[in-house]
């Protein structure tokens, strides 16, 4: 096939290939594809569409959450529950089993529908329409699908369409493009159709255009070069499949502290087993019920649920902040963030431009507001600016502009470019009122870098004697400041209309250079009484009147700086990268609080070797004019020195870096569908205090994670250590305890089960609801390499198991010599286990400067879970656990431990402090 042929050697580079080489290449003309050819060729190189990963199916991720080396266990001792029924004269334990295999149902459940709801939500998000497009196909004008244009075609580009693919301009009439989300420049392009330098950057390929930009004015006809994933979005794509499924700290630290236990469960099984074996006469019923007991009690089943739960009820708290985490786990990640690395452009600025400065009559003012709201002020010297003197300047602004108001029923209040938008809005806040009889517009080009616009009427403030009245039409301009003072020979004074001098022009262009060192986008404004509106336009564009410059900029959010100072405070660091220029990044860099108007730019990057962008990465603050590329290196080197890092963007251009990131936040009101679909995190307002706020309750998340871990693994130290310890004990000192009766154990697996269900269950939950601390924002943030379980933690661990384990075996063997029944004694030990628990919920706590009473939701989980255990211990459920009432001497032996209990670990707590 000829187009396969000539694609074989056809340049990449096709910004800067002559556009008869680009037909020639791509064996097509100006008439476009035959509708024959465009059908091969869409069979050729398939649809025009980015591919999506597969999404996950529900019956994996339920299957998904039984994979754990830890519910392989409780499986087991489940199935050793049921197999224990053959051996000799035993009979199987089938309501253990079955509680066993309930309580890891109900927890897969769970985990099942928080994953499921996630996924949900990245479905919807993915739920995209498909645009049509205008092509020449046989010569003709037709309209068709997006995803079915192909290499070759013609593609007709007007106002307000979506560019479907890669194309090269070979026609433009005052063509403009919004690029923003690929490139992150907030203003518009203007296209043309001269090639340019291979080595141009994205931003500057004037003569392309390019997969899901926008044509915010004029038109333009392009030969298609690249459809799907051999476009600019596609290769983004690429690098966002390509990227690892990164796995958070905590998860791989809590992976890892499963197989721990896991490991540790099955070496003391075979501990307690060679002990039984070699020490005491006991047989092998009484050694596998032992081993079905420890392993009950050391798993801490809750703990899946329990980390599932809790992040959970954080997501809902950062939703409650205009957050949407797409992946739970990430909740605990923001915690843990020190590198904050942002796009600028609608991120930490308004991604609306916004004048902000005017120069008329040789006098300098500001202008006071923001975005698109009309209120604001036009100041001088810190007072009230003349607002009759600014008439000429805001009129011609108004007039000779494109963009218009939109109705009421718009999601937007202005249809147009953000700058011309710029313009009305400040011509609106002198309430000036746009509508205008036009006569003609001379179009604005690359090439003229200038517009006019021909309207009927003029300016009030300009007499009669400078030539204009009612009936004479007037010329508006606006353009590059130095182009249009080219066309001027006289300006605008305090005391009318003057020659424009060669000293005045240079006043003019210091204050362009002036407003431009401000990282401000400057325009020139000029008007002049025209006779005849359909004269030459060479004639009609001299001659002109300078009136003025107005200086726009998309202004930073008002809220950014004090966010970005609270990050700072807590130990976070802010680093901008952004498509904008050097002088634009640094001056809003400067503005928001960065302390340093120094950038470097993506060609600097490019020279900058892994190991040497591994040391700038801990100087430099501000990257400008990157790539996507450029990000994803910062963003590694970020990684590789050990920073736990949160990328915010909105672009496509942002995507690959937001699914590399640590922690990827998109933002969901300006953001693109791609980087949505990569981000962990939508901020459904756009705004960067949203960010703050995700974190401090990342790290509140953090600190509720630690106290159940703390509970926990605390409770299980202290039930196998007494099942461990009591065994050996019991054994030595009470001989035939367990070798006569094999129903008889320290503690059964069923009564295990059930403290872990009722101490574990909802006072764990329960801690996830707990409130932040005061100073959440005031301390670091956790290293990469900080555990969960840190030195404290361990101590707390041994020290509440430990004393646990003696205090309440000392009740056990007491009430076993008192009574010298076993069940009794068991009851005792049973019931002490469950109120120790539910003490040592409070003193973790109080380890966070949590007061007793601060979480009503704990209280009533603690009440609820104590009425269970005497709801167990004074109905007919007795039975079903072999226990018995417990009488008043028996609480008070229960007191007296607990109160033991508590004087022990307080010293403890307060030496370790």
């Amino acid at each position: 096939m000829s187009s396969l042929m000539s694609r074989e050697t056809t340049p990449t580079e096709w910004h800067s290939v002559p556009e008869e080489r680009v037909f020639e290449a791509l064996d097509s003309d100006e008439s476009g594809l035959s509708t024959d050819e465009a059908s091969e060729r869409l069979s050729e190189f398939g649809p025009n569409r980015i591919r999506e990963d597969e999404a996950v199916s529900p019956y994996e991720l339920f299957l998904a959450q039984f994979q754990d080396f830890l519910i392989y266990l409780l499986i087991l001792a489940a199935l050793l529950s049921i197999a224990v029924g053959l051996l000799p004269g035993a009979t199987p334990r089938y309501e253990e089993a079955g509680l066993i295999l309930l309580i890891l149902f109900a927890n897969g459940v769970f985990g099942f529908f928080q994953d499921y709801r996630a996924e949900m939500s990245i479905q919807a998000l993915r739920e995209l329409s498909t645009p049509n497009s205008t092509v020449l196909r046989d010569g003709e004008k037709v309209t068709i699908d997006a995803e079915d244009v192909v290499p070759g075609d013609v593609v007709i580009i007007e106002q307000g369409d979506a560019i479907p693919a890669d194309a090269r301009l070979v026609e433009v009439t005052a063509l403009e493009t919004n690029e923003s989300a690929l490139t992150g420049e907030s203003t518009t392009v203007a296209k043309g159709t001269d090639p340019v330098p291979s080595e141009t950057p994205l931003a500057e390929r004037d003569d392309m255009v390019f997969m899901n930009t926008t044509a915010i004015k004029g038109r333009g006809r392009a030969v298609v070069v690249e459809t799907g994933m051999n476009t600019q979005v596609g290769d983004i794509a690429t690098e966002i499949q390509e990227a690892e499924t990164r796995e958070t700290p905590f998860q791989k630290e809590v992976d890892a502290l499963g197989k721990r236990i896991g490991i540790g469960i099955v070496g003391l099984i075979l501990v307690i087993a060679v002990a039984q074996f070699v020490f005491t006469a006991a047989g092998w019923l009484s050694i596998l019920l032992t081993g079905i007991t420890l392993a009950v009690a050391a798993v801490p089943e809750g703990l899946p649920a329990v980390v599932t739960l809790t992040l959970a009820m954080g997501s809902r708290k950062i939703l409650n902040r205009d957050a949407l985490v797409r992946r739970l786990p990430v909740v605990e990640s923001l915690g843990s963030v020190d590198v904050i690395v942002s796009d600028k452009t609608g991120t930490l600025t308004e991604n609306q431009m916004t004048v902000k400065r005017v120069y008329t009559a040789g006098t300098n003012g500001t202008v006071t507001g923001t975005g698109l709201s009309t209120a604001g002020e036009f100041r001088h010297d810190g007072d009230d600016a003349d607002r009759e003197r600014l008439v000429p300047l805001l009129t011609c602004g108004a007039y000779c502009n494109d963009a218009e108001r939109a109705p009421d029923s718009a999601d937007d209040p202005y249809y147009g470019d953000p700058t011309e938008i710029a313009l009305l809005v400040s011509a609106a806040k002198a309430g000036i009122d746009p509508e205008h009889e036009r006569l003609r517009e001379i179009p604005f080009s690359s090439e003229r870098k200038r517009m006019t616009v021909i309207a009927r009427e003029s300016p009030s403030t300009l007499s009669d004697t400078d030539g204009f009245d009612a009936a004479t039409p007037t010329a508006y301009m606006k353009g590059a400041p130095e182009v249009v003072l080219d066309r001027c020979t006289r300006v605008l004074e305090d005391d009318g209309v003057r020659e424009l001098t060669a000293a005045k022009r240079e006043e003019i262009l210091d204050r362009n250079r002036a407003f431009g060192s401000d990282a401000l986008r400057v325009l020139g404004f000029a008007v002049r009484p025209v006779e005849d509106p359909e004269d030459d336009p060479e004639r009609v564009e001299r001659d002109m009147i300078f009136v003025g410059l107005q200086g726009m900029i998309d202004p930073p959010r008002a809220e950014v700086s004090e966010a970005i100072e609270d990050c700072r405070n807590a130990g976070i660091r802010v680093v901008m990268a952004t498509g904008d220029n050097v002088q634009t990044a640094g001056a809003i860099a400067q503005t928001i609080g960065f302390g340093s108007e120094e950038a470097m730019d993506g060609t600097t990057v490019d020279t900058l070797s892994d190991e040497a962008l591994r040391e700038v990465v801990e100087n430099v603050d501000v990257f400008a004019r990157v790539s996507p590329h450029h990000k994803v290196r910062i963003l590694k080197a970020l990684q590789e020195n050990g920073h736990n890092v949160a990328m915010t963007g909105d672009g496509v251009n942002d995507a690959p870096a937001l699914r590399n990131a640590d922690v990827g936040i998109a933002m969901g009101t300006r953001g693109t569908d791609v980087a949505q679909q990569a981000s962990d995190m939508v901020l459904q307002d756009d705004n960067f205090v949203t960010i703050r706020d995700a974190i401090a309750e990342g790290r509140a998340i953090f600190d509720n994670i630690r106290k159940f871990v703390n509970l926990l693994l605390s409770a299980n130290a202290g039930e196998v250590l007494t099942v461990f310890l009591g065994v050996l004990v019991g054994s030595f000192f009470f001989p035939g305890l367990f070798a006569s009766e094999s129903d008889a154990l320290i503690l059964t697996p069923v009564m295990l089960l059930w403290i872990n269900v009722v101490t574990d269950g909802l006072p764990a939950l329960a801690l996830g609801t707990d409130p932040k601390a005061s100073n959440v924002l005031e301390r670091p943030p956790r290293g990469g390499d900080e555990s969960v379980i840190d030195r404290r933690m361990i101590v707390s661990i041994l020290t509440i198991g430990l004393t646990m384990t003696v205090v309440g075996l000392g009740l056990f063997f007491y009430g076993l010599q008192a009574v010298r029944d076993i069940t009794t004694a068991q009851t005792l030990l049973f019931t002490f286990i469950v109120t120790i628990e539910m003490i040592v919920i409070q003193v973790i706590r109080s380890r966070f400067d949590q007061p007793l009473l601060s979480n009503r939701w704990l209280i009533a989980a603690v009440a609820v879970s104590f009425g269970l255990q005497l709801v167990v211990l004074y109905t007919s459920l007795h039975t079903l656990f072999d226990v018995r009432s417990i009488s008043v001497g028996g609480w008070e032996l229960i007191a007296l431990g607990s109160v033991v209990f508590l004087l022990v670990t307080g010293l403890v707590e307060r030496a370790v402090d």
